[in-house]
């Protein structure tokens, strides 16, 4: 797959990456439906920063698309953060993660708000989405689990999960909380997420393997095609 120069690279190799010219307009990518959000800022070079703080959780997140997976997770949620890292390795995207939050009560608000400022990043980052391939699928094994995530950069959230795990919790994460970050991002990103599992016996394998092929499949759904004129789009708009 190639990512921005359109040389023929591995997925693996650190790829250089072609830059997109910022858009117009960035800067209201959160939408004017979420007073919490304090601030969504474009940095350029496909880049945004989100800025969260309600009376639950105080996040600050900075997400780059054409990163080549730096990553620095500080969430409060051990195992979140984890799989934050294994996304943003895998989709050799650039992620920082500043969060604290309600987690002596549990920890939904610190993940459904992280799930909620990762996704107005990547809406923001994208900018007006000229170029990009739209469409992005990978399986990714993890011993005896298999997950599989497909995913269309369409402006039309929606989360569609099949996924069938053996066990309530994973150290003292409640894995509920694995679809509410999903949703949460899919909404925010404005992205059509396709998430299964097709089969696994290890709750963390299974969840690790999602984690991992979510950021495959972004990492092609936001990848720069140089025969891509325009948005990859018949309306012309995404």
């Amino acid at each position: 797959m190639t990512r921005g120069n359109g040389a023929g690279q591995t997925p693996g190799s650190g790829q250089e990456r072609r830059k997109a010219a910022a858009s117009a307009g960035i800067g209201g990518a959160a939408g004017p439906a979420d007073p919490a959000a304090v601030g969504v800022k474009f940095l350029g070079e496909r880049r945004a920063e989100i800025v969260r703080k309600t009376n639950e959780t105080d996040v600050r997140l900075t997400f780059g698309l054409d990163g080549s997976g730096d990553v620095s997770i500080d969430t409060g949620v051990p195992f979140l953060g984890h799989m934050l890292e294994l996304f943003a390795r895998h989709g050799h995207f650039d992620l920082r993660v500043k969060a604290r939050g309600d987690v002596e009560v549990d920890d939904h608000h610190t993940s459904e708000d992280i799930g909620i400022c990762l996704g107005q990043a990547i809406r923001a980052a994208l900018g007006d989405k000229s170029g990009i391939r739209r469409y992005g699928n990978a399986f990714v094994p993890m011993d005896e689990a298999l997950a599989q995530v497909v995913i269309d950069v369409s402006n039309r959230p929606h989360l569609e999960m099949r996924a069938e795990f053996p066990a309530a919790k994973v150290g003292s994460f409640d894995v509920e909380l694995v679809r509410e970050f999903l949703w949460k991002l899919a909404l925010e990103a404005r992205i059509t997420l396709h998430v299964i599992v097709h089969y696994g016996s290890n709750t963390h394998h299974m969840i690790e393997a999602v984690f991992k092929a979510l950021g495959r499949a972004l990492d092609e759904a936001t990848s720069l095609d140089p025969r891509v004129k325009g948005v990859p789009s018949t309306k012309g708009v995404l």
